[in-house]
């Protein structure tokens, strides 16, 4: 039976790989806690990888935050994440692992990348300044599996995601994503009855959002393409896929479907002297529906499933 190691199966999408592949079965998953192996420490993830007979990684590790985290914490986000592709990527190569699917972000595209974002945009304009360290972390993790597959021919993939949200993602009020940030704010302001919600920005921005286990499904689908499949028609064969819905909608629409989903139902106040940083964000995703995978939840059914998860789970969060 296959050794799979998930590293960072205690994370939002880590945890929804691990459901996917024990779902499915065929495969022994392999999990570590960040006290069983810190993947900062070279020695012990290169120890961990000659101990185990792993076979497939799929790299989800990372440090992520909202806007707010990475503008206070930039050397954090790009040492940390940086540390971690290098110390994964380089162990699975000197243990022989031949497949291993790293999970990048949508933030590695330029601020003002045309819309959709085609895979071919990476590298072709300035970042958005406030996450440029975790983008330029991850793409150097796309660059490290380029690299490594060139010079070794090994098997080494990278994924793109849209904005994720789901079960297990970070419900902090000040350093989440805009998905659990607005849902908690949301139940929050319901509980206590308040007559208006402010949401920051004119809400006219337009974003992209995937469930977390269609990400899941997605990464399995694309780690299991065969190789001249996962190759075709691409000339060069390019070494990162973006994964998303190929949809979008506006702030506002999307500020109106958590109301609805949490059941608030005070007003609703746009703060438009609050940034709204770039016009739209949306993927392309004509190369993976040519690779047979296409999205299963809709945004309204994906919302009701993570603020079902919240409700179950809110004791546990930090106030």
């Amino acid at each position: 039976m296959k050794q799979v190691f998930v590293a960072g199966h205690n994370g939002m999408v880590g945890t929804a790989i691990v459901r996917q592949l024990q779902k499915q079965g065929g495969c022994k998953v392999v999990t570590r806690s960040r006290r069983e192996l810190d993947l900062l420490n070279q020695q012990a993830v290169l120890e961990f990888f000659k101990d185990n007979k792993i076979e497939q990684v799929y790299l989800a590790a990372a440090k992520v935050g909202g806007i707010v985290a990475n503008n206070t914490y930039p050397a954090d986000f790009i040492y940390e994440n940086l540390m971690i592709q290098c110390n994964v990527i380089h162990a699975a190569f000197k243990a022989g692992v031949k497949e291993l699917l790293f999970l990048g972000s949508s933030c590695i595209y330029p601020k003002l990348a045309e819309q959709p974002m085609k895979e071919t945009a990476l590298l072709t304009g300035t970042l958005e300044p406030t996450n440029e360290p975790y983008a330029i972390a991850k793409i150097a993790g796309i660059k490290l599996c380029e690299s490594y597959n060139r010079q070794f021919g090994v098997d080494y993939r990278s994924v793109m995601p849209t904005n994720l949200y789901g079960p297990h993602d970070n419900f902090h009020p000040e350093n989440s994503h805009v998905i659990p940030a607005l849902l908690r704010r949301f139940h929050e302001a319901k509980l206590k009855n308040d007559s208006k919600v402010v949401a920051w920005g004119s809400g006219k921005p337009m974003r992209e959002f995937l469930y977390v286990d269609d990400m899941a499904a997605a990464s399995i689908h694309v780690m299991n393409l065969d190789r001249e499949t996962y190759g075709a028609n691409t000339e060069p064969m390019l070494s990162h896929i973006n994964v998303g819905t190929g949809l979008d909608c506006t702030i506002r629409n999307l500020v109106e479907t958590i109301a609805k989903v949490t059941g608030y139902r005070g007003d609703i106040e746009f703060d438009d002297t609050k940034p709204d940083g770039a016009p739209r964000k949306l993927m392309n995703v004509d190369r993976l529906t040519s690779l047979g995978w296409t999205y299963t939840y809709t945004l309204e059914d994906g919302l009701k499933e993570a603020y079902k998860w919240f409700l179950e789970n809110q004791d546990t969060f930090r106030k």
